[in-house]
């Protein structure tokens, strides 16, 4: 029987076909990944960081890995869920607080206690923070997730609905915290804490369920603290507080990707992205206060000797912590003593 050359040819493309011998190459391992977090899209840290961070590796990867962005918890949950997220895999990536599961992550709290972080220091105390999470937390608290990035915002204050000069201001006021020391300096102080989301302010504040709440500068304007209440208490030279944030991505997905895309992760993370980070969102506070000051609000500013009160009344706030962490097995005052000399360190 003689075939023709187009029967040939059909009959040859589909033994190669069978045999594994398509002369097309095998497309490269292509990865789309979820990044979930609770703010909406317009705020500072998705806008000036997180997606920052996902167009680098976008682009680092020429393509291979996509991020989808889920704002404003589009995943489902409450944002205290959001790590158990990136564990379970319910979420590939997540940003959230720390202290949004209080006493989780202990260590992390060394940074988050009064007035441990100089007025301009996010980016210093988030490169001391990223030092020792890599001695003293990568392992142990954080074993369950693949970090990439480890910050603190600019410093933390008071936004009130009353004038706040000194501790005493404080007594009786419901106060929204952002973490377990927060809280614990609110009750020292006479206030009563209240807990809550960062999303769940503007309407605590309209609905009278909090009198006023403790976040940084760049966080008021896609929240309009300004516009709901009429007072700000910030501290010259210190910062009262701040709170810890990590970038977490689920460890079963880092760990499925090729080492070439692990790669573009890791470079594109760490360190430098940690100071990146906390630098970018203190930068953030300037322009947010500005709308304060624009809507003549009433701007305190805790200075010199006026700020050793306030000193005195956190101090329990280290002894409690200590106490604690030293039941936990963890030496207390080392970590306060390392914390301090890193951000020391960092900031000269």
């Amino acid at each position: 029987m003689t075939l023709s050359r187009k029967t040939f040819l059909n009959m040859a493309g589909a033994a190669a076909l069978a045999f594994g011998f398509n002369a097309a190459p095998v497309a490269a391992q292509d990865v789309t990944l979820s990044l979930h977090q609770f703010l909406p899209p317009q705020a500072n840290v998705p806008k000036l960081v997180l997606d920052v961070w996902a167009n680098n590796v976008m682009e680092a990867s020429d393509g291979r890995i996509k991020i989808d962005s889920y704002p404003s918890m589009q995943l489902g949950g409450k944002p205290p869920e959001l790590m158990d997220q990136a564990i379970d895999g319910v979420a590939d990536i997540v940003w959230t607080v720390v202290g949004y599961t209080p006493g989780r992550y202990p260590s992390t709290e060394v940074f988050e206690l009064p007035f441990m972080m100089p007025d301009a220091g996010a980016g210093a105390v988030s490169r001391a923070y990223w030092e020792m999470f890599e001695t003293h937390m990568k392992d142990t608290e954080f074993k369950d997730v693949h970090i990439l990035g480890t910050w603190v915002h600019g410093p933390g204050m008071i936004h009130s609905n009353k004038e706040v000069k000194t501790p005493a201001d404080m007594a009786g006021l419901k106060i929204r915290g952002g973490s377990r020391s927060v809280n614990s300096l609110l009750s020292k102080l006479g206030a009563t804490p209240v807990g809550m989301p960062v999303p769940a302010v503007p309407e605590g504040l309209s609905k009278g369920v909090i009198d006023g709440t403790t976040i940084p500068w760049e966080v008021t304007a896609a929240l309009k603290v300004p516009e709901l209440v009429g007072n700000h208490t910030e501290f010259d030279g210190v910062s009262l507080y701040t709170l810890t944030f990590v970038l977490a991505m689920n460890k079963d997905k880092y760990e499925s990707l090729p080492a070439d895309l692990q790669k573009v992760i890791d470079d594109n993370s760490g360190l430098e992205f940690s100071v990146f980070a906390g630098t970018t969102q203190q930068a953030s506070d300037g322009p947010a206060r500005q709308k304060a000051v624009d809507r003549g609000n009433n701007i305190v500013t805790v200075s010199g000797a006026d700020v050793d009160a306030w000193r005195a009344a956190a101090q329990p706030i280290y002894d409690d912590w200590v106490a604690d962490m030293n039941a936990k097995g963890k030496d207390g005052q080392a970590l306060i003593d390392e914390a301090r000399a890193l951000i020391a360190k960092y900031s000269e």
